[in-house]
């Protein structure tokens, strides 16, 4: 096999970074796909490091980052660090030579998933957001006939991902140093399925309830687009929600009953006509397995490609304008924001 940045082998061998639950759920899908390897992992902490090794039988482990970033043996990265630490440890391994699968939310905000798409493109580096909903074949299925017009066009989206609780303060999603809060570790899952379907907005209005540390408990946000369409996105870590989406088109609407951004059904209403159901494939594995985002990484590797297709860079730059938007709104910030993020326009600019 011949393709980018290296990739040679008949297997595309992978580095994890970090042995978190994100860390072991994506490589336990690894080690069930025949065209890939986990060749090594990394951790702050060696015991931590080989304890994973020991787990999923990968034969390097590292007590560092930088010794993962080093390895050449190694044709991609995933990331899966709490996510304030995204732009360091995905930038060291793009600096190194490495291509990267970065875990989402990409970055704290757009400043710094910008640094990071900068640093691909400067090194040939292939560099992918983990957003596995896009990835998803029945997610795929409802935007090619949405794409198609289905529904006619569309008018409105609405989409809810919340977890009961409740969460202590000392909890990563209470801490504003780990990027805490509703919005980027839930929230970014209603706003990033809205950009799929509609692109960026051009204006944004949103409302918050926040801890006393200064992160959002919950967080209702209003999207609109110059052509008329609006979406209205809620997300929360103080009350469980169905997790559920619809979009409304002039001539019908889709509904994802239950978990959109992994779902095994949808529905889809025609006016005029009866409703259809489109299940998922059990050929395609588990809606919660992590194999379609690495498929589509291998993909892209053994095609040559630095970015895909399904999952942009510049698409994820626009989610993260919009995040940083939304933040600014219901006066969110972190350690590291720069004014520019602070100070954000009121207009969010159109794709």
């Amino acid at each position: 096999m011949t393709g980018i940045s290296g990739v040679t082998e008949q297997k595309v061998r992978w580095g994890v970074l970090a042995t978190g639950g994100m860390a072991a759920a994506f490589a336990a899908d690894l080690v069930d796909l025949p065209d890939a390897e986990v060749v090594a992992v990394a951790s702050r902490s060696p015991e931590s490091a080989q304890a994973f090794a020991d787990r999923f039988g990968i034969p390097r482990a590292y007590g560092d980052w930088q010794s993962l970033a080093q390895d050449a043996d190694i044709d991609v990265v995933y990331v899966a660090t709490p996510h304030a630490a995204h732009r360091a440890a995905a930038g060291l391994c793009l600096e190194a030579g490495r291509n990267v699968l970065c875990e989402k939310p990409f970055t704290l905000n757009v400043r710094q998933a910008a640094e990071l798409v900068a640093l691909a493109r400067k090194h040939g580096r292939f560099l992918m957001e983990a957003m596995w909903m896009y990835c998803n074949p029945l997610v795929r299925r409802l935007k090619a006939l949405v794409d198609d017009g289905a529904i006619g066009e569309v008018r409105t989206v609405q989409a809810d991902f919340g977890l009961a609780g409740p969460f202590p303060p000392a909890h990563r999603l209470r801490d504003p140093l780990l990027g805490g809060g509703a919005l980027l570790d839930l929230g970014v899952y209603p706003v990033s399925f809205a950009h799929l379907l509609l692109g960026e907005p051009a204006e944004l209005t949103a409302r918050a309830v926040l801890s006393p540390e200064g992160v959002d408990l919950q967080t209702g946000a209003l999207l609109s687009w110059d052509g008329g369409a609006l979406a209205s996105l809620h997300c929360s870590i103080s009350g469980g929600t169905a997790t559920c989406a619809s979009v409304t088109g002039s001539a019908g609407r889709i509904d994802v009953p239950s978990g959109f951004f992994q779902p095994d059904r949808f529905v889809l209403h025609r006016d005029g006509r009866d409703p259809e159901e489109f299940t998922a494939d059990p050929a395609d594995g588990p809606r919660t397995s992590f194999r379609h985002e690495a498929l589509e990484v291998m993909r892209a590797l053994r095609a040559g490609e630095t970015e895909s297709p399904v999952v942009p860079l510049e698409g994820t730059l626009a989610v993260m304008r919009t995040l940083d938007a939304i933040r600014q709104r219901i006066g969110v910030r972190y350690p590291g924001d720069e004014p520019e993020t602070r100070q954000a326009p009121e207009p969010v600019p159109a794709a």
